[in-house]
């Protein structure tokens, strides 16, 4: 039997239709982004989630969602914004009750100006972990309570070790790390961030999440696994060396390539 870790996927539930043969053959996790929108969650998303539970049933991966992350970010200064967010946030938690998913991916609220700037200002650093606490202080507790783990992903994060302490402040199993390896890379080649395998050694055993996507160190790509320029190899050497299991989900944007990027990964020897 092979050791090497088992990759999963993100997708809609309609690309889940297409792929639920691949997914089910290995057990392999799965990241639903079909309730990131605020029109949907807004609405009547039950149809949803009862053929997301009907598309699932026998699956024994673990199931998780993109959380909403349009249009905000959880560290506003203004409350009223703040209360919105609050809503969305609850709202994605609520659909995770719903097909009993167990970890919603939302976003850092840390920027490349950030970097820059929040030793520039007195108490700015302090002052933006409050508003996140503000922010996220119910959505915690309703985590805890359906037995789910919000994630933060990195999105501009030029520090790899910020997002972990956010995430540490908290004292919660309600909340984790994500790392995306695409948006590292775009981090390191273009604002002179740590590469990707630097950002898995930041997190540590916080890590519970990890978007894998091919980039060129340039922009937000989304390619297939091989055909940009990350270092796969130093990637999952650093991930051997953590023993949080996490999720490790294809996020790419060309569906029809999600064999083959996991194809690609068995074929340098990291996983399957």
């Amino acid at each position: 039997m092979s050791s090497l870790p088992v990759v999963g996927a993100a997708m809609t539930l309609d690309e889940l239709e297409l792929h639920r043969g691949w997914l089910f053959e290995k057990s392999r996790d799965l990241e639903l982004q079909s309730f990131v929108d605020a029109d949907i969650l807004n609405g009547d998303w039950t149809p949803l989630a009862a053929r997301a539970r009907r598309l699932l049933d026998g699956h024994t991966g673990r199931l998780g969602i993109h959380g909403p992350f349009w249009g905000f970010t959880i560290a506003s200064e203004d409350p009223d914004i703040r209360a919105v967010v609050v809503r969305r946030l609850l709202q994605g938690l609520e659909v995770c009750a719903a097909i009993g998913a167990t970890q919603m991916v939302i976003h850092s609220p840390y920027t490349s100006w950030s970097y820059n700037n929040l030793d520039n200002n007195e108490g700015a650093r302090e002052a933006l972990v409050e508003r996140v606490h503000l922010t996220l202080r119910d959505a915690v507790r309703r985590a805890e309570e359906i037995g789910c783990t919000m994630v933060l992903e990195n999105i501009e994060d030029k520090d790899p070790h910020i997002r972990v302490a956010l995430a540490e402040s908290f004292n919660s199993p309600g909340v984790a790390v994500s790392i995306d390896t695409g948006h590292a890379h775009y981090a390191h080649g273009y604002t002179g961030a740590p590469p990707v395998d630097y950002y898995v050694k930041a997190a540590g055993n916080r890590l519970q999440h990890v978007h894998l996507q091919d980039a060129d160190g340039y922009a937000d790509r989304h390619w297939s696994l091989g055909e940009g320029s990350i270092h796969w190899r130093a990637v999952f050497a650093a991930l051997a060396e953590i023993n949080s299991n996490p999720r490790l989900i294809i996020e790419i944007k060309d569906k029809s390539k999600i064999p083959a990027s996991a194809a690609y990964l068995d074929s340098i020897g990291v996983a399957e």
